[in-house]
């Protein structure tokens, strides 16, 4: 059913796409032909050189000469468009005239741009924080299955790493990097007016952004300093994105269908050795007749090639728009069906939105309604495929038909011929038997009344009523018998350890606020004030079911208790902002809000959270009037103080609480088993981590902002940052306690620009780039400087970390011995700098050694566009950044068990362990600390728009685009960009897709 679906999808889509290309209605007659000659000038009566001039509803045109002076041929009753950048665009009936001049005026708008910021709009001009507004005109081009996705690249200090290519895949977005050690570094996500909970994941669905169809969305902004999003309080120290979605507007329906087919593919295998190199390997470092010699099989399995596929997806979207009487209206529906290149993944995903923004009372009243709704299922795939797939012995089958064990896949078994229960598991099986699936019902709602007060036009009240409530529900089954059942899980019994999971979670919001504004001669006012309160609240439960042949079996329906909980938690909030504007030069930001979070105790419950900006357009004053060059020049200043409140340790960190004992952990009181409690441990004085920040930046613009962007400094420090540190034995129920103690700070400079170079009649080209610089520090840890606290365990060894926490060292340094290396640069096995000279390596000797987060961050995209036809790329860097090569150091050893395990199996290793030639794993060694910064480029599009193919169709857009094209990196790793505190290790790769796709607008 499945294959015949996505069969008919794409046949529908092809037809399509035929259609458009194929028909086409006969050109109308038009009326008389005329010449029609005439001079375009600005303002000043200068020349507009290079203006564009064309018949609308045509591609005829032409440009101005170099003294403003154009002719064309147009209908005598036909209309002429004049343009050019800078200056507001005009329209005018030629009535069968042959002359015709005109005089442009500067357009003002462009800097009255309206920015969406919290609880409220300001025009661009007025903006005093570090504030960057992103349209959808120009967010990115490619496969965009989330907002996530679209913010790639395209804003500075910005930066989103996706989970890799599975379907769906979460992202991981920072914002000046990050903020806290042990809290969320998560920005706040504001959709429509809703601030969304994005603490906890919702269960079955890996991104929670891909809740809203990226074809529904208008802007993003992106609140960077603290002057800007300290209106956000406690939620708001990694800073705050506002999602605005589209909506409708009056004048007629508005159709518009997008539609795309994909096709997936892997870009690169890890570097393992093949079946017959591996056999040689294991031939050169063990005589003949050695049991690692006999373990070798005469198979020759590629691994990787049986778990990846190429994968074809599909994703359509169908809106509609317009005004049915004095309601305006957006409707749209979306599907996408996203196939993954590891076996068995996949996403299926239905999502709606409704927007009515209808006015009533003389325009008195507006009321803006948004519902979005989605319905997800997934299958996520096992990616422990992918690691075993490295690691699988190559010599030997994918099925074993001759085994009771395993279910006709090779495993591993005993001189006994029982199962290895500590051997690795079939990666084939693993993805076959193995299902992990889910249904993921989600919508996110409000209603929004603002009301311009009768007896006083200058007053308005907002009242903003929302919710956002999810509910899934899962399946983790595996099969009986399989690979897995025998060497995973908690039992090895050859029974599958099923999970059924089930989540609900409700967020409730009412925010109020009054917003007065007047202007007195030069002095402007805007002043707002409000109430917010918001409610959280997520129930989880879990059953561990048998299978049903192992119930009948076993006369029971679970293998292990169930488990539940209910949790929730309360926000309220006031908050106040006050706008003043002197001369339309001159403008001042206050904000203040006090926050009251049921997550610390009464006495640390209230943060009070100010912020004030200054901004200076230096354009307005007098002695800027008489220039042409500069057309935005404003200075900014910025002071905040914003909050933390989402500590990732539940909803009641101060309260004591106390939590069941493991499984088997029990008390007999006669014959009946008593399951205990134990207490965990707890600090009663917890409070909000703050993070005061300052910035200084610069808005720009040239030649009537044909070159236009900003320059951002900014200094942000992180105080009372929450820490696990030592205490001790006795004077809690732990040796470990979370605590505020520590301090972070980070420290930068962002610069942006966005150029038109070419703006004629049939060229047009765009280019925005956009680079961040970050320094992070920790400077204070615990109360004793010299402490650190290592942690990022690693596969392979037992309790080995390779990351460490240290005063005056970035978060996310690596902690590792630093090798020596031979005459001809090869690592020397076991050989370190001993760092204090006592003749021991030990411990002492570790030194904080590179990181994993990049130093810059940066972000080109070019849209160019040639008559009907348009080419557009995006290109991302990164530099500094470093990863820790997980499978290389796990598969380079071949002595003792690393090669062969006592228990019987062969393990492949990497090519490179021909080189380093290990006998014994170096796990610790800066040899494995790797370059990781790299040139990517994101996606490269080309496509062609035909104008009113026929009748009824306004335009249609066929586009080819290429994904993920090529990466230019050092790394010597399958891919240098992942999540995972930079250590690299069974990361699903992305894929290089191949799409078409189509666009019609009626």
């Amino acid at each position: 059913m499945e294959r015949k679906r996505k069969s008919r999808c794409a046949k529908i889509f092809l037809i399509i796409m035929l259609g458009v290309i194929t028909l086409s209605s006969s050109m109308h007659a038009q009326s008389g032909t005329i010449t029609v000659k005439g001079n375009v000038k600005d303002s000043n009566g200068e020349p507009i050189i290079s203006g564009s001039v064309v018949v609308k509803g045509t591609t005829t045109g032409t440009v101005t000469d170099l003294d403003g002076n154009y002719e064309l041929k147009a209908p005598e009753n036909g209309t002429l468009v004049f343009s050019y950048v800078g200056f507001t665009s005009q329209e005018i009936q030629i009535a069968g005239r042959t002359s015709i001049d005109v005089v442009l005026s500067e357009d003002a708008e462009l800097l009255k741009e309206v920015v969406i910021i919290g609880y409220g709009s300001v025009k661009k001009e007025d903006l005093t924080g570090s504030v960057t507004a992103i349209s959808a005109n120009s967010l990115a081009k490619g496969m965009a299955t989330s907002a996530s996705d679209l913010l790639i690249g395209k804003a500075p200090g910005v930066s989103v790493v996706t989970d890799g290519g599975a379907p769906g895949s979460a992202a991981k977005i920072r914002i000046r990097g990050g903020s806290s050690m042990k809290a969320s570094n998560d920005p706040l996500i504001v959709i429509d007016g809703v601030p969304v909970d994005n603490t906890t994941s919702i269960n079955g669905m890996a991104n929670p952004l891909a809740s809203v169809n990226p074809n529904d969305i208008e802007s993003f902004s992106v609140l960077k300093d603290a002057s800007a999003a300290a209106i956000y309080g406690s939620r708001a120290s990694n800073g705050v994105i506002i999602i605005t979605t589209k909506k409708g507007s009056s004048g007629k329906p508005k159709i518009n269908y997008n539609g795309t087919f994909s096709i997936s593919s892997k870009t690169d295998d890890i570097d393992v050795m093949s079946a017959d190199n591996f056999r040689n390997f294991v031939k050169s470092k063990y005589a003949e007749g050695s049991s690692q010699v006999n373990a070798l099989g005469t198979a020759n399995t590629n691994w990787q090639d049986e778990i990846f596929r190429t994968a074809f997806s599909t994703d359509h979207n169908l809106s509609v728009a317009g005004a049915a009487g004095n309601f305006p209206y957006r409707v749209s529906i979306g599907y996408t069906n996203e196939n993954g290149i590891l076996k068995t993944s996949y996403m299926d995903r239905w999502t709606g939105s409704v927007n009515l923004n209808p006015k009533f009372f003389d325009n008195h009243l507006t009321v803006q309604l948004s519902l979005k709704g989605i319905y997800n299922t997934n299958r996520f795939a096992d990616t422990g495929a992918i690691g075993a797939a490295a690691e699988f012995d190559p010599t030997q089958p994918v099925y074993n038909s001759d085994s009771k064990y395993g279910n006709g896949y090779y495993m591993s078994l005993k001189e006994d011929g029982t199962p290895i229960d500590i051997g690795l598991a079939n990666p084939v099986a693993t993805l076959n038997q193995k299902r992990d699936a889910s249904r993921v019902k989600r919508s996110i709602g409000n209603i929004q009344f603002d009301y311009k007060m009768h007896f006083l036009p200058d007053l308005r009240a907002n009242l903003n009523l929302g919710y956002d409530i999810s509910n899934s529900i899962g399946w983790i089954s595996i099969e009986d018998n399989s690979p897995l059942s025998w060497v995973t899980g908690n039992f090895k019994t050859g029974f599958g350890e099923n999970r059924d999971y089930k989540q609900l979670k409700r967020n409730q919001l009412m925010d109020f606020y009054l917003n007065y504004v007047k202007e007195l001669g030069s002095h402007k006012f805007d002043v707002m004030g409000g109430y917010s309160w918001q409610y959280f609240y997520r129930s989880e439960s879990n059953i561990y079911p048998y299978s049903e042949a192992k119930q009948n079996e076993f006369g029971a329906l679970y293998y292990k208790d169930g488990d539940s909980f209910k949790t929730e938690n309360y926000l309220i909030s006031y908050f106040g902002r006050f706008n003043y504007t002197f001369a339309n030069r001159y403008l001042l930001t206050a904000t203040l809000r006090n926050d009251g979070s049921s997550r610390f105790s009464k006495d640390k419950r209230w943060g009070l959270f100010p912020s004030v900006a200054l901004a200076w357009r230096i354009t307005e004053e007098s002695f800027m009037k008489n220039q042409n060059l500069l057309s935005d020049l404003k200075l900014r200043l910025g002071y905040g103080i914003t909050g933390q409140q989402n500590l990732g340790t539940g909803d009641y960190p101060y309260m004591a609480k106390y939590q069941y004992s493991k499984p088997g952990a029990n008390y007999y009181w006669g014959d009946e088993k008593v399951q205990l409690i134990r207490p965990n441990a707890y600090d009663s004085e917890l409070k909000w981590e703050e993070t005061t920040t300052y910035n200084i930046g610069l808005d720009y613009g040239f030649l009537g902002n044909r070159i236009s962007g900003a320059v951002d400094l900014y200094y942000r420090k992180t105080n009372d940052m929450l820490n696990e540190i030592p205490i001790p034995a006795g004077s809690n129920f732990s040796n470990v306690l979370l605590t505020n103690i520590g301090n972070m700070t980070n420290k930068g400079i962002e610069f942006n620009i966005t150029a038109r170079p070419i703006e004629t009649k049939d060229i047009n080209w765009s280019l925005s780039y956009n680079v961040s610089y970050n320094k992070n520090e920790i400077t204070k840890l615990a109360e004793d400087p010299t402490s650190i606290f290592r942690w990022g365990g690693i596969t392979g060894g037992t309790g080995n970390q390779v990351l460490v926490h240290k005063t005056g060292q970035p978060y996310g340094t690596f902690y590792v011995y630093e090798q020596i290396y031979d005459t001809d640069g090869k690592p020397i096995e076991g050989a370190y700098v001993d760092q204090n000279n006592d003749g021991v390596i030990d411990g002492e000797d570790l030194r904080p050694y590179k990181k994993a987060s990049p130093d810059v961050y940066m972000g080109l995209s070019s849209q160019f566009s040639y008559k009907n036809w348009d080419f557009n790329f995006a290109l991302r860097a990164s530099f500094g950044n470093y990863v820790y090569n997980n499978i290389q150091s796990n598969r380079e050893a071949y002595g003792g068990a690393w090669l062969m395990d006592p228990t019987g199996f062969l393990k492949n290793r990497v090519s490179s362990a021909s080189d380093t030639n290990f006998s014994q794993a170096q796990f610790i060694s800066d040899y494995y600390i790797q370059n990781a910064s790299f040139l990517r480029m994101d996606n490269i599009s080309l496509g062609y728009t035909f104008l009113k193919p026929f009748k009824g169709l306004e335009s249609a857009r066929l586009y080819a685009t290429v994904q993920n094209p090529f990466i230019i990196t050092k790394y010597k790793g399958l891919d240098p960009e992942f999540n995972n505190d930079g250590i690299d290790n069974n990361i699903y790769p992305r894929p290089r897709i191949y799409m078409l796709g189509l666009s019609l607008n009626f």
